[in-house]
């Protein structure tokens, strides 16, 4: 079961793989994958580095979902 914030309303792809305990390279492979998460060039005015992948909290449940089927 994961826990975030209520307020928070997007994950960077860092936030992801430490929620999951992967390794960066896999979740942006997966996310590449299943076409979840967006580019951040839309929010490097919200601080964020390009080149990082954000995340919705729907993108995180998908995920909860698919990454133990993967995991097998």
């Amino acid at each position: 079961m994961l826990r975030v914030r209520a307020n928070q309303k997007f994950f960077t792809d860092v936030e992801v793989a430490g929620l999951f305990g992967a390794a960066l390279d896999e979740v942006r492979a997966l996310a590449r994958l299943k076409h979840l998460g967006i580019l951040s060039r839309a929010a490097e005015a919200a601080g964020v580095s390009a080149g990082q992948l954000l995340f919705s909290l729907s993108d995180l449940m998908i995920l909860s979902v698919l990454w133990p089927r993967l995991q097998r």
